[in-house]
Protein backbone atom coordinates (compact mmCIF):
# COMPACT_ATOMS: atom_id res chain seq x y z
CA UNK A 1 0.00 0.00 0.00
CA UNK A 2 1.34 3.69 -1.18
CA UNK A 3 2.59 5.69 2.21
CA UNK A 4 -0.05 8.07 2.88
CA UNK A 5 1.56 11.65 3.62
CA UNK A 6 0.92 12.75 7.58
CA UNK A 7 -0.41 16.43 7.24
CA UNK A 8 0.50 17.20 10.50
CA UNK A 9 4.53 16.82 9.77
CA UNK A 10 4.63 17.58 5.96
CA UNK A 11 5.64 21.27 5.82
CA UNK A 12 5.34 21.65 9.13
CA UNK A 13 9.18 22.34 10.68
CA UNK A 14 10.88 23.22 13.74
CA UNK A 15 11.45 27.20 13.00
CA UNK A 16 13.27 29.50 15.12
CA UNK A 17 10.48 31.15 15.53
CA UNK A 18 8.62 28.08 16.94
CA UNK A 19 11.06 26.27 18.88
CA UNK A 20 13.54 26.85 21.43
CA UNK A 21 15.74 24.73 23.36
CA UNK A 22 15.07 24.45 26.80
CA UNK A 23 17.37 26.11 29.29
CA UNK A 24 17.45 27.89 32.50
CA UNK A 25 19.15 30.68 31.40
CA UNK A 26 15.77 31.71 30.12
CA UNK A 27 13.86 31.54 33.57
CA UNK A 28 16.63 34.14 34.81
CA UNK A 29 15.76 36.33 31.77
CA UNK A 30 11.79 36.35 32.64
CA UNK A 31 12.38 37.09 36.35
CA UNK A 32 14.84 40.09 35.31
CA UNK A 33 12.14 41.08 32.65
CA UNK A 34 9.26 40.89 34.86
CA UNK A 35 10.08 41.58 38.18
CA UNK A 36 13.04 43.66 37.55
CA UNK A 37 13.00 45.44 41.59
CA UNK A 38 11.93 42.24 43.55
CA UNK A 39 14.67 40.77 45.82
CA UNK A 40 16.14 38.05 44.40
CA UNK A 41 19.09 37.96 47.19
CA UNK A 42 19.71 38.45 50.47
CA UNK A 43 23.15 37.62 52.31
CA UNK A 44 23.80 40.10 55.47
CA UNK A 45 23.05 43.37 54.80
CA UNK A 46 23.49 42.92 51.10
CA UNK A 47 20.04 43.00 49.17
CA UNK A 48 20.34 42.74 45.00
CA UNK A 49 17.07 42.48 42.64
CA UNK A 50 16.59 40.26 39.79
CA UNK A 51 18.03 43.14 37.73
CA UNK A 52 20.83 43.29 39.20
CA UNK A 53 21.81 39.57 39.94
CA UNK A 54 21.08 39.19 36.13
CA UNK A 55 23.63 41.74 35.02
CA UNK A 56 26.25 40.27 37.34
CA UNK A 57 25.82 36.92 36.17
CA UNK A 58 26.10 38.22 32.31
CA UNK A 59 29.92 40.53 33.84
CA UNK A 60 30.57 36.86 35.04
CA UNK A 61 29.54 35.23 31.66
CA UNK A 62 31.50 38.02 29.73
CA UNK A 63 34.48 37.81 32.19
CA UNK A 64 34.68 33.95 31.48
CA UNK A 65 34.29 34.47 27.91
CA UNK A 66 37.43 37.15 27.53
CA UNK A 67 39.59 34.07 29.13
CA UNK A 68 38.06 32.00 26.10
CA UNK A 69 36.11 29.61 28.60
CA UNK A 70 32.84 28.47 26.14
CA UNK A 71 31.34 25.43 24.83
CA UNK A 72 32.70 22.28 26.53
CA UNK A 73 35.12 23.88 29.35
CA UNK A 74 34.58 22.81 32.73
CA UNK A 75 34.45 25.87 35.45
CA UNK A 76 34.59 24.56 39.10
CA UNK A 77 33.56 25.99 41.93
CA UNK A 78 34.06 25.60 45.88
CA UNK A 79 31.88 28.01 47.68
CA UNK A 80 29.09 27.46 50.33
CA UNK A 81 25.34 29.26 49.83
CA UNK A 82 26.53 33.07 48.89
CA UNK A 83 25.96 35.40 46.17
CA UNK A 84 28.64 34.14 44.00
CA UNK A 85 27.36 30.69 44.16
CA UNK A 86 24.04 31.84 42.69
CA UNK A 87 25.54 33.52 39.84
CA UNK A 88 28.10 30.72 38.92
CA UNK A 89 24.66 28.71 38.20
CA UNK A 90 23.40 31.11 35.68
CA UNK A 91 27.09 32.87 34.30
CA UNK A 92 29.11 29.74 33.74
CA UNK A 93 26.36 28.08 31.70
CA UNK A 94 25.53 31.74 29.67
CA UNK A 95 29.38 30.95 27.76
CA UNK A 96 28.09 27.25 26.89
CA UNK A 97 30.69 25.88 29.64
CA UNK A 98 29.85 23.84 32.53
CA UNK A 99 29.25 23.99 36.27
CA UNK A 100 31.22 21.46 38.30
CA UNK A 101 30.20 22.52 41.91
CA UNK A 102 32.60 20.70 44.18
CA UNK A 103 31.98 19.43 47.93
CA UNK A 104 33.31 21.93 50.44
CA UNK A 105 34.07 19.26 53.13
CA UNK A 106 36.10 16.83 50.37
CA UNK A 107 40.06 16.10 51.37
CA UNK A 108 42.13 17.78 48.99
CA UNK A 109 43.64 14.80 47.73
CA UNK A 110 39.64 14.14 45.82
CA UNK A 111 39.39 17.57 45.13
CA UNK A 112 42.61 17.20 42.67
CA UNK A 113 41.06 14.12 41.52
CA UNK A 114 37.79 16.15 40.45
CA UNK A 115 39.91 19.34 39.33
CA UNK A 116 41.93 17.07 37.09
CA UNK A 117 39.22 14.80 36.06
CA UNK A 118 37.09 17.72 34.74
CA UNK A 119 39.71 19.46 33.31
CA UNK A 120 38.49 22.09 35.33
CA UNK A 121 40.12 25.45 33.47
CA UNK A 122 38.88 27.65 36.25
CA UNK A 123 38.34 27.27 39.88
CA UNK A 124 36.37 29.69 41.80
CA UNK A 125 36.77 29.53 45.66
CA UNK A 126 35.44 30.70 48.92
CA UNK A 127 38.84 32.33 51.18
CA UNK A 128 37.64 29.25 53.96
CA UNK A 129 38.26 26.58 51.98
CA UNK A 130 41.67 27.76 51.03
CA UNK A 131 43.53 25.25 52.84
CA UNK A 132 41.77 22.90 51.11
CA UNK A 133 42.21 24.45 47.90
CA UNK A 134 45.71 25.40 48.36
CA UNK A 135 47.23 21.62 49.28
CA UNK A 136 44.80 19.98 46.22
CA UNK A 137 46.77 22.59 43.84
CA UNK A 138 49.69 21.32 45.32
CA UNK A 139 49.39 18.04 44.49
CA UNK A 140 48.49 18.63 41.06
CA UNK A 141 51.54 20.87 41.06
CA UNK A 142 53.62 18.41 42.12
CA UNK A 143 52.34 15.68 39.36
CA UNK A 144 53.12 17.74 36.39
CA UNK A 145 49.33 18.82 36.44
CA UNK A 146 47.58 21.61 35.02
CA UNK A 147 46.20 23.88 37.14
CA UNK A 148 43.17 25.74 36.86
CA UNK A 149 43.04 29.65 36.73
CA UNK A 150 41.78 30.71 40.33
CA UNK A 151 39.20 33.02 41.44
CA UNK A 152 39.48 33.78 44.98
CA UNK A 153 36.10 34.98 46.88
CA UNK A 154 36.74 37.29 50.35
CA UNK A 155 32.73 37.01 51.66
CA UNK A 156 32.51 40.12 53.71
CA UNK A 157 30.07 37.69 55.98
CA UNK A 158 32.86 35.04 56.60
CA UNK A 159 35.45 36.13 59.49
CA UNK A 160 37.05 33.44 60.07
CA UNK A 161 40.49 32.41 58.36
CA UNK A 162 41.60 31.61 55.07
CA UNK A 163 44.46 33.04 52.50
CA UNK A 164 43.82 34.30 49.17
CA UNK A 165 45.09 31.52 46.39
CA UNK A 166 44.30 33.26 43.53
CA UNK A 167 45.74 35.52 40.73
CA UNK A 168 42.54 37.86 41.25
CA UNK A 169 39.28 38.38 43.47
CA UNK A 170 35.90 37.66 42.42
CA UNK A 171 34.75 41.34 42.53
CA UNK A 172 37.34 42.40 40.10
CA UNK A 173 37.26 39.72 37.99
CA UNK A 174 33.79 40.94 37.61
CA UNK A 175 34.71 44.20 36.67
CA UNK A 176 36.28 42.93 33.41
CA UNK A 177 33.32 41.56 32.18
CA UNK A 178 30.24 43.40 30.73
CA UNK A 179 26.82 43.91 32.59
CA UNK A 180 25.28 44.11 28.89
CA UNK A 181 27.25 40.69 27.58
CA UNK A 182 25.26 38.99 25.19
CA UNK A 183 24.45 35.24 25.63
CA UNK A 184 22.77 32.51 24.09
CA UNK A 185 20.70 30.07 24.89
CA UNK A 186 22.02 26.45 23.88
CA UNK A 187 21.70 25.07 20.27
CA UNK A 188 21.41 21.45 21.77
CA UNK A 189 19.49 21.30 25.01
CA UNK A 190 20.65 18.44 25.66
CA UNK A 191 24.45 20.05 26.10
CA UNK A 192 25.59 19.65 29.39
CA UNK A 193 24.92 22.30 32.01
CA UNK A 194 26.17 20.88 35.11
CA UNK A 195 29.29 17.98 37.11
CA UNK A 196 28.52 16.61 39.92
CA UNK A 197 30.66 13.86 41.51
CA UNK A 198 29.19 11.36 43.81
CA UNK A 199 30.15 11.07 47.34
CA UNK A 200 32.59 8.14 45.82
CA UNK A 201 32.42 5.82 49.08
CA UNK A 202 34.56 3.72 47.72
CA UNK A 203 37.07 4.11 44.89
CA UNK A 204 37.33 7.41 42.64
CA UNK A 205 33.94 9.21 42.83
CA UNK A 206 31.65 9.34 39.04
CA UNK A 207 31.34 12.76 37.55
CA UNK A 208 27.15 12.98 36.99
CA UNK A 209 26.74 15.05 33.65
CA UNK A 210 23.31 16.97 33.35
CA UNK A 211 22.05 18.66 30.56
CA UNK A 212 19.91 22.00 29.80
CA UNK A 213 16.73 20.17 29.22
CA UNK A 214 16.59 18.28 33.04
CA UNK A 215 17.87 21.44 34.62
CA UNK A 216 14.96 23.68 33.16
CA UNK A 217 12.29 20.96 33.29
CA UNK A 218 13.55 20.00 37.03
CA UNK A 219 13.20 23.49 38.17
CA UNK A 220 9.59 23.62 36.76
CA UNK A 221 9.24 20.44 38.49
CA UNK A 222 9.64 21.94 41.90
CA UNK A 223 7.08 24.69 41.74
CA UNK A 224 4.71 22.38 40.66
CA UNK A 225 5.36 19.40 42.76
CA UNK A 226 5.79 22.03 46.18
CA UNK A 227 3.14 23.50 44.85
CA UNK A 228 5.25 26.86 45.05
CA UNK A 229 3.76 30.77 45.19
CA UNK A 230 4.90 33.56 43.36
CA UNK A 231 7.53 35.04 45.27
CA UNK A 232 8.68 32.81 47.64
CA UNK A 233 11.22 33.33 50.43
CA UNK A 234 13.60 30.37 50.58
CA UNK A 235 16.20 29.42 52.84
CA UNK A 236 19.25 27.80 51.65
CA UNK A 237 20.18 25.17 53.97
CA UNK A 238 20.25 23.03 51.56
CA UNK A 239 24.10 23.08 50.20
CA UNK A 240 23.87 24.30 46.40
CA UNK A 241 26.69 21.97 45.58
CA UNK A 242 24.50 19.15 46.29
CA UNK A 243 22.57 18.46 42.51
CA UNK A 244 22.72 22.26 41.88
CA UNK A 245 21.06 22.40 45.16
CA UNK A 246 18.72 20.25 43.94
CA UNK A 247 17.91 23.12 41.17
CA UNK A 248 16.46 25.25 43.33
CA UNK A 249 18.76 28.12 42.29
CA UNK A 250 16.68 27.68 38.89
CA UNK A 251 13.92 27.05 40.55
CA UNK A 252 14.02 30.41 42.60
CA UNK A 253 14.43 32.24 39.07
CA UNK A 254 11.22 31.00 37.54
CA UNK A 255 8.85 32.03 40.41
CA UNK A 256 10.99 35.45 41.24
CA UNK A 257 11.77 34.21 44.56
CA UNK A 258 13.88 35.53 47.00
CA UNK A 259 16.91 33.55 48.25
CA UNK A 260 18.44 34.13 51.67
CA UNK A 261 21.65 33.13 51.62
CA UNK A 262 23.19 30.63 54.63
CA UNK A 263 27.01 29.70 55.05
CA UNK A 264 26.59 26.42 57.57
CA UNK A 265 23.55 25.19 59.26
CA UNK A 266 23.42 26.32 62.81
CA UNK A 267 19.86 26.00 64.79
CA UNK A 268 19.66 29.43 65.96
CA UNK A 269 20.65 31.32 62.96
CA UNK A 270 18.34 29.58 60.88
CA UNK A 271 15.36 30.03 63.10
CA UNK A 272 16.49 33.86 63.59
CA UNK A 273 16.43 34.37 59.47
CA UNK A 274 13.18 32.65 59.35
CA UNK A 275 11.79 35.27 62.03
CA UNK A 276 13.90 38.41 60.24
CA UNK A 277 12.87 37.21 56.02
CA UNK A 278 9.45 35.73 56.92
CA UNK A 279 10.98 32.38 55.11
CA UNK A 280 8.22 30.40 53.83
CA UNK A 281 10.24 27.85 52.51
CA UNK A 282 13.77 25.37 52.99
CA UNK A 283 14.99 21.85 51.83
CA UNK A 284 17.36 20.38 53.64
CA UNK A 285 18.35 16.29 54.79
CA UNK A 286 16.56 14.82 57.74
CA UNK A 287 19.15 15.76 59.99
CA UNK A 288 19.05 19.24 59.53
CA UNK A 289 15.47 19.05 60.62
CA UNK A 290 16.39 16.82 63.21
CA UNK A 291 18.96 19.84 64.62
CA UNK A 292 16.15 22.04 63.96
CA UNK A 293 13.15 20.07 66.01
CA UNK A 294 15.78 19.29 69.28
CA UNK A 295 16.65 23.09 69.04
CA UNK A 296 16.03 25.08 72.42
CA UNK A 297 12.31 26.07 72.55
CA UNK A 298 13.57 29.80 73.12
CA UNK A 299 15.03 29.90 69.62
CA UNK A 300 11.76 28.75 67.92
CA UNK A 301 9.78 31.43 69.23
CA UNK A 302 7.97 34.03 67.17
CA UNK A 303 7.00 32.11 64.09
CA UNK A 304 3.71 32.53 63.94
CA UNK A 305 3.22 31.27 59.73
CA UNK A 306 3.45 27.88 58.74
CA UNK A 307 7.32 27.62 57.31
CA UNK A 308 7.25 24.63 54.55
CA UNK A 309 9.85 22.20 54.51
CA UNK A 310 11.10 19.52 51.68
CA UNK A 311 13.14 16.50 53.31
CA UNK A 312 14.94 14.16 51.18
CA UNK A 313 17.24 11.50 52.36
CA UNK A 314 17.19 7.20 51.91
CA UNK A 315 14.16 7.46 54.31
CA UNK A 316 13.40 9.78 56.76
CA UNK A 317 12.07 8.67 60.29
CA UNK A 318 8.85 8.81 61.19
CA UNK A 319 10.00 10.66 64.52
CA UNK A 320 11.75 13.63 62.83
CA UNK A 321 8.34 13.98 60.36
CA UNK A 322 5.91 13.97 63.52
CA UNK A 323 8.88 16.64 65.34
CA UNK A 324 7.96 18.82 62.07
CA UNK A 325 4.41 18.51 62.59
CA UNK A 326 4.66 19.62 66.37
CA UNK A 327 6.72 22.29 65.09
CA UNK A 328 3.93 23.69 62.95
CA UNK A 329 6.10 23.43 59.67
CA UNK A 330 4.43 21.60 56.86
CA UNK A 331 6.90 18.69 55.23
CA UNK A 332 6.55 17.24 51.76
CA UNK A 333 8.53 14.12 51.67
CA UNK A 334 10.85 14.17 48.20
CA UNK A 335 13.33 11.37 46.61
CA UNK A 336 15.80 11.40 44.57
CA UNK A 337 19.76 10.87 43.78
CA UNK A 338 22.63 13.28 41.66
CA UNK A 339 21.81 11.16 38.42
CA UNK A 340 17.98 12.43 38.61
CA UNK A 341 18.92 16.09 39.38
CA UNK A 342 17.83 15.71 43.16
CA UNK A 343 14.43 15.33 43.68
CA UNK A 344 12.59 13.72 41.20
CA UNK A 345 9.86 11.45 43.36
CA UNK A 346 7.49 13.62 45.84
CA UNK A 347 5.26 11.64 48.50
CA UNK A 348 2.00 13.96 46.83
CA UNK A 349 -0.38 14.34 49.44
CA UNK A 350 -4.28 13.27 49.73
CA UNK A 351 -7.05 14.71 51.81
CA UNK A 352 -8.14 11.80 53.04
CA UNK A 353 -5.08 11.54 55.07
CA UNK A 354 -5.96 14.49 57.05
CA UNK A 355 -8.44 12.07 58.79
CA UNK A 356 -5.80 9.76 60.01
CA UNK A 357 -4.59 9.75 63.43
CA UNK A 358 -0.76 11.32 63.59
CA UNK A 359 0.77 8.07 63.43
CA UNK A 360 -0.95 7.23 60.07
CA UNK A 361 0.00 10.46 58.87
CA UNK A 362 3.53 9.94 59.65
CA UNK A 363 3.12 6.43 57.88
CA UNK A 364 2.19 8.01 54.93
CA UNK A 365 3.70 10.88 54.04
CA UNK A 366 6.90 8.79 55.06
CA UNK A 367 7.07 7.07 51.62
CA UNK A 368 9.30 8.28 48.92
CA UNK A 369 6.26 8.71 46.70
CA UNK A 370 5.48 8.87 42.77
CA UNK A 371 7.58 10.09 40.36
CA UNK A 372 7.72 14.20 39.05
CA UNK A 373 5.22 15.56 36.92
CA UNK A 374 8.47 15.95 34.54
CA UNK A 375 9.88 12.30 34.90
CA UNK A 376 8.54 9.86 32.84
CA UNK A 377 8.87 6.73 35.40
CA UNK A 378 9.82 5.37 38.91
CA UNK A 379 8.75 2.39 40.30
CA UNK A 380 9.93 -0.79 41.47
CA UNK A 381 11.16 -3.46 39.52
CA UNK A 382 13.05 -7.04 40.26
CA UNK A 383 16.12 -6.93 39.10
CA UNK A 384 16.49 -10.22 37.61
CA UNK A 385 13.03 -10.17 35.53
CA UNK A 386 12.64 -6.59 35.03
CA UNK A 387 9.22 -7.21 35.44
CA UNK A 388 7.25 -4.67 38.30
CA UNK A 389 6.94 -5.90 41.35
CA UNK A 390 3.67 -6.43 43.00
CA UNK A 391 2.06 -4.02 45.29
CA UNK A 392 1.59 -5.50 48.39
CA UNK A 393 3.98 -3.57 50.12
CA UNK A 394 6.11 -6.17 50.67
CA UNK A 395 7.80 -7.89 47.74
CA UNK A 396 11.53 -6.28 47.22
CA UNK A 397 12.98 -4.83 44.33
CA UNK A 398 15.07 -2.35 43.19
CA UNK A 399 14.02 1.96 42.80
CA UNK A 400 14.67 2.82 38.95
CA UNK A 401 13.60 5.72 37.28
CA UNK A 402 13.98 6.82 33.29
CA UNK A 403 12.59 9.95 31.50
CA UNK A 404 13.41 13.63 31.24
CA UNK A 405 15.43 14.30 34.14
CA UNK A 406 17.85 11.58 34.49
CA UNK A 407 21.81 12.39 33.85
CA UNK A 408 23.38 11.80 30.16
CA UNK A 409 25.72 9.62 32.09
CA UNK A 410 29.17 9.00 33.84
CA UNK A 411 31.92 11.67 32.72
CA UNK A 412 34.82 9.91 31.33
CA UNK A 413 32.98 6.31 32.56
CA UNK A 414 31.39 4.36 29.87
CA UNK A 415 31.17 1.03 31.82
CA UNK A 416 29.73 2.97 34.24
CA UNK A 417 27.15 4.37 32.24
CA UNK A 418 26.42 1.26 30.65
CA UNK A 419 25.98 -0.11 33.60
CA UNK A 420 23.52 2.49 35.72
CA UNK A 421 21.45 2.07 32.01
CA UNK A 422 21.48 -1.69 31.78
CA UNK A 423 17.71 -2.72 30.24
CA UNK A 424 16.16 0.63 29.64
CA UNK A 425 16.08 2.53 32.88
CA UNK A 426 18.13 4.08 35.51
CA UNK A 427 19.66 1.83 37.86
CA UNK A 428 19.29 3.62 41.83
CA UNK A 429 21.11 1.04 44.03
CA UNK A 430 17.80 1.42 46.36
CA UNK A 431 15.52 -1.31 47.36
CA UNK A 432 11.82 -0.79 47.90
CA UNK A 433 8.44 -2.27 47.98
CA UNK A 434 5.07 -0.53 45.82
CA UNK A 435 2.30 -0.32 48.40
CA UNK A 436 -0.76 -0.64 47.27
CA UNK A 437 -1.66 2.80 45.82
CA UNK A 438 1.94 2.21 43.97
CA UNK A 439 3.63 4.39 46.01
CA UNK A 440 7.19 3.87 46.65
CA UNK A 441 8.33 3.11 50.07
CA UNK A 442 12.39 2.80 50.26
CA UNK A 443 13.61 -0.30 52.11
CA UNK A 444 17.01 -0.10 52.20
CA UNK A 445 20.63 0.53 49.53
CA UNK A 446 21.25 -2.64 48.49
CA UNK A 447 24.68 -2.61 50.17
CA UNK A 448 22.83 -1.99 53.65
CA UNK A 449 20.41 -4.41 53.59
CA UNK A 450 21.54 -7.34 56.38
CA UNK A 451 20.86 -11.21 55.79
CA UNK A 452 20.56 -12.79 59.10
CA UNK A 453 19.92 -16.64 59.36
CA UNK A 454 18.46 -15.94 55.64
CA UNK A 455 15.82 -13.22 56.54
CA UNK A 456 16.54 -9.73 54.94
CA UNK A 457 16.53 -6.88 57.80
CA UNK A 458 15.69 -3.19 56.63
CA UNK A 459 18.25 -1.62 58.20
CA UNK A 460 15.80 1.71 57.75
CA UNK A 461 13.25 -0.40 59.60
CA UNK A 462 15.43 -1.00 62.65
CA UNK A 463 16.67 3.03 62.62
CA UNK A 464 12.93 4.04 62.20
CA UNK A 465 12.25 2.01 65.63
CA UNK A 466 15.19 3.53 67.49
CA UNK A 467 14.38 6.97 66.27
CA UNK A 468 10.63 7.10 67.94
CA UNK A 469 12.76 6.37 71.58
CA UNK A 470 12.72 10.15 73.19
CA UNK A 471 16.66 9.72 73.60
CA UNK A 472 17.87 8.99 70.31
CA UNK A 473 19.49 12.02 67.82
CA UNK A 474 20.62 10.33 65.14
CA UNK A 475 21.37 6.17 64.65
CA UNK A 476 22.54 4.09 61.61
CA UNK A 477 22.03 0.61 61.90
CA UNK A 478 24.92 -1.55 59.76
CA UNK A 479 25.60 -5.41 59.56
CA UNK A 480 28.19 -7.29 62.16
CA UNK A 481 29.24 -10.83 61.03
CA UNK A 482 28.16 -13.22 63.14
CA UNK A 483 29.29 -16.77 63.12
CA UNK A 484 26.06 -18.03 63.67
CA UNK A 485 23.63 -16.15 61.87
CA UNK A 486 25.65 -14.98 59.04
CA UNK A 487 24.98 -11.14 60.20
CA UNK A 488 23.16 -9.58 62.85
CA UNK A 489 21.92 -5.41 63.11
CA UNK A 490 24.66 -3.19 64.98
CA UNK A 491 23.20 -0.16 65.86
CA UNK A 492 25.69 3.36 66.80
CA UNK A 493 23.27 5.76 68.11
CA UNK A 494 23.99 9.60 69.12
CA UNK A 495 21.89 10.87 71.71
CA UNK A 496 20.36 14.49 72.31
CA UNK A 497 22.32 16.11 74.88
CA UNK A 498 21.47 15.72 78.27
CA UNK A 499 19.94 12.32 77.28
CA UNK A 500 20.55 8.83 79.05
CA UNK A 501 20.31 5.45 78.17
CA UNK A 502 21.32 2.39 78.69
CA UNK A 503 22.20 -0.06 75.66
CA UNK A 504 20.09 -3.05 76.70
CA UNK A 505 16.78 -0.47 77.25
CA UNK A 506 17.16 0.44 73.63
CA UNK A 507 17.20 -2.95 72.44
CA UNK A 508 14.23 -3.68 74.78
CA UNK A 509 12.46 -0.32 73.19
CA UNK A 510 12.73 -2.05 69.63
CA UNK A 511 11.24 -5.44 70.72
CA UNK A 512 8.51 -3.48 71.32
CA UNK A 513 7.99 -2.29 68.01
CA UNK A 514 9.75 -5.01 65.72
CA UNK A 515 10.20 -9.14 65.15
CA UNK A 516 12.80 -9.95 67.69
CA UNK A 517 15.37 -11.03 65.04
CA UNK A 518 15.64 -7.64 63.09
CA UNK A 519 16.28 -6.13 66.80
CA UNK A 520 19.42 -5.12 67.19
CA UNK A 521 22.22 -7.53 69.47
CA UNK A 522 24.66 -4.68 70.22
CA UNK A 523 24.72 -1.00 70.66
CA UNK A 524 27.36 1.40 70.50
CA UNK A 525 26.76 5.02 71.24
CA UNK A 526 29.05 7.56 69.28
CA UNK A 527 28.59 10.74 67.53
CA UNK A 528 28.03 9.60 63.67
CA UNK A 529 30.32 10.78 60.66
CA UNK A 530 28.17 12.25 58.61
CA UNK A 531 28.54 14.34 54.80
CA UNK A 532 28.24 18.07 54.22
CA UNK A 533 24.49 17.39 53.48
CA UNK A 534 23.52 15.70 56.97
CA UNK A 535 23.61 11.95 55.60
CA UNK A 536 25.10 9.36 57.82
CA UNK A 537 28.01 7.88 56.24
CA UNK A 538 27.07 4.03 57.52
CA UNK A 539 30.19 2.97 54.94
CA UNK A 540 32.64 4.35 57.41
CA UNK A 541 30.53 2.74 60.13
CA UNK A 542 30.80 -0.71 58.32
CA UNK A 543 34.27 -0.49 58.21
CA UNK A 544 34.58 0.33 61.66
CA UNK A 545 33.17 -2.77 62.24
CA UNK A 546 34.62 -5.02 59.78
CA UNK A 547 37.96 -3.80 61.48
CA UNK A 548 36.76 -4.18 64.88
CA UNK A 549 35.82 -7.81 63.57
CA UNK A 550 39.15 -8.96 62.09
CA UNK A 551 40.79 -7.82 65.21
CA UNK A 552 38.48 -9.70 67.24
Amino acid sequence: MPTIPNPYREGLQRRRANFQALSPLSLIRWAADVYPDHCAVVHGELRRDWRTVHARCRQLAGALAARDIGDGDTVAVILPNTPPMIEAHFGVPMTGAVLNSINTRLDPAMVAFILEHSASKVLIADREFSPTVGAALQILRDAGKPLPFVIDVDDPVFEGPGEPLGEIEYEAFLETGSPDHVYALPEDEWDAIGLNYTSGTTGNPKGVVVHHRGAYLNALGNVVAWNLPRHPVYLWTLPMFHCNGWCFPWTLAAVAGTNVCLRKVDAGLIFSLIRAHRVSHYCGAPIVHSTLINAPVAQRAGIDWSVRAMVAGAAPPASMIEGMNTLGFDVTHVYGLTEVYGPAAACAKHDHWDALDLAGQVSKNARQGMRYQVQEECTVLDPATMREVPRDGETIGEVMFRGNIVMKGYLKNPKATEEAFADGWFHTGDLGVLEPDGYVKLKDRAKDIIISGGENISSIEVEDALYKHPAVLACAVVAKPDDKWGETPLAFVELKPDAAVEPEALIAHCREHLARFKCPREVRFAELPKTSTGKIQKHVLRELVRSSSAIG
